[in-house]
């Protein structure tokens, strides 16, 4: 595998010594191998003193960049015993039966060291985003290390929790599935001392007998809690009795909730959404708290009382963890604001083509309902295929006719077969464009947008939204400066 990034957190510390890695993979030591600052998979972004785990993946196998890691000035090489003849006898070299189940070792043992206060996340939606949010947040009180990306798979929360500096007072980690039993066996290497489920929707469907399994998938994150620890429940969802059930038959007495229903641990007492910001006043288990999130919506608002919830319970200072949310700003792809230089004037895009599902298209609606647009100029939402929705996925498309209805969306643009059961269920008057491919929809949004208007782009990765995204901003020459601040 040659895939993700170097690690460059730990800044010339080190991360794991020779001998510690010898132990804890039960690795044979080849050349001379240095102390390791950082982990890495991918030979492209190793930083110096890297050590490099050839991980074989579904589409490239590591051993083929070790050279090239070396070249980087990695610290050490870790390959598998039956790749070993590809090597120079003097290659510093950390041999083992498997790279992956050795990095799932690494891990374990990083784990076993650490003195971190641990959070793990998981949900249907805004797991990356609550993730961010409490880097930033819990950093504001002390050393935090967090997931990179969204690396929450079977490599991607071992590398993480490989990466975890001994030193850190805070780590966070994500935690995702799209089948019954992913959750589990990775959240017991994690071990938090506090587990959030942001929420359980009707995602990845395709894969489960309906909504209620994938709660109880998501349930699993509460099988690596150690002892004494919380859940974090958002009362407000309708699967909340189901999850806090699961909770409950595993012996868990400290749940936590958070959300708008009265009652809630963590409540919503006042919302204000602006167009690129939001502000919350919240009571925090009894202690009021005031924050400003540098992302729009409702559904942002709400993840942050889950990250208000998790500072709280591993003892954070909410004072500092309040004032460091208005610095959390939109990630690529989840709602990054842009200009566009078009006919007439200036036009707003809404990069939302991370992902999509009907909850986060719901959202996504509603966030473009209430950015402002030019005089004369229209709200107008593209929109690929939400995929992996199962027998019930063009039911689940057309729903979408309502939502932007009450949007108020003025035009539609839709890309993609299940789509077209959208295109099908909206009025005339509404209706901009339809294309089976993103490609062919793209010269159809380019030529109807003019100065004013603001438009959302959304969709699930596999209908190639992100793509579109980038050739109108290359069309219409929107530049990194060209970003909306909140």
């Amino acid at each position: 595998m040659n895939s993700g990034t170097g690690m460059g957190e730990t800044e010339g510390r080190v991360l794991h010594s020779v001998a510690e890695m010898e132990a804890a993979m039960g690795a044979e030591v080849r050349g001379t191998p240095r102390d390791a600052t950082g982990i890495s998979i991918d030979s492209r972004s190793l930083a110096p003193g890297d050590t490099f785990f050839a991980i074989a993946g579904e589409n490239s196998d590591g051993h083929a960049y070790v050279s090239k890691a070396l070249e980087a000035g990695a610290s050490a090489c870790v390959v598998a015993r039956d790749k070993l003849d590809q090597f120079p006898a003097d290659a510093p070299l950390l041999v083992v039966d498997n790279v992956l189940a050795a990095l799932t070792d690494l891990a374990r043992a990083s784990r076993a060291r650490s003195l971190a206060g641990i959070v793990a996340v998981t949900g249907s939606v805004g797991k990356t985003t609550t993730k961010e949010a409490l880097r930033i947040a819990l950093g504001a009180d002390g050393e935090t290390h967090a997931s990179a990306a969204s690396y929450n798979n079977h490599w991607g929360v071992p590398l993480s929790l490989a990466r975890l500096p001994r030193e850190a007072r805070y780590g966070v980690f994500e935690i995702g599935m799209n089948h019954p039993g992913e959750i589990t066996p990775l959240v017991k290497l994690v071990r938090p001392q506090v587990a959030i489920v942001t929420t359980v929707e009707p995602v990845h469907i395709a894969q489960f007998s309906g909504i209620d399994e994938i709660a109880d998938a998501k349930a699993e994150i509460f099988q690596g809690l150690e002892p004494g620890g919380a859940v974090v429940l958002n009362l407000d969802n309708p699967l909340f009795p189901r999850l806090k059930a699961a909770a409950e038959a595993l012996g868990i007495d400290r749940i936590v909730t958070f959300g708008e229903t009265a009652g809630a641990d963590v409540r919503l007492k006042e919302a204000a959404l602006q167009s690129y910001c939001s502000v919350g006043v919240a009571d925090v288990m009894g202690t009021p708290v005031t924050f400003k999130v540098g992302m729009p919506g409702r559904h942002i608002v709400q993840n942050m009382l889950a990250v208000l919830a998790a500072a709280k319970l591993v003892g954070a200072d909410l004072a500092l963890v309040g004032l460091a949310l208005s610095r959390m700003k939109a990630p690529p792809g989840r709602g990054v604001a842009l200009r566009l230089q078009v006919k007439g004037g200036q036009a707003t895009l809404l990069d939302e083509s991370y992902n999509a599902n009907p909850a986060s298209m719901r959202a996504a609606l509603d966030v473009l309902s209430r950015t402002p647009v030019g005089p004369r100029g229209r709200r107008i939402a593209v929109l690929g295929d939400m995929l992996e929705l199962g027998p019930d996925g063009e039911a689940h498309h057309a729903e979408l006719a309502e939502a932007i209805r009450t949007a108020k969306i003025d035009q539609v643009y839709c890309c993609g077969p299940q789509m077209h059961a959208l295109w099908q269920a909206l009025p005339s008057e509404r209706r901009g464009g339809y294309a089976i491919h993103a490609s062919h929809l793209e010269p159809m949004v380019a030529s109807a947008i003019r100065g004013g208007d603001t438009l959302m782009v959304k969709g699930s990765n596999g209908s190639r939204m992100g793509p579109l995204v980038k050739s109108l901003a290359e069309r219409f020459r929107a530049a990194e400066d060209a970003l909306l601040e909140g």
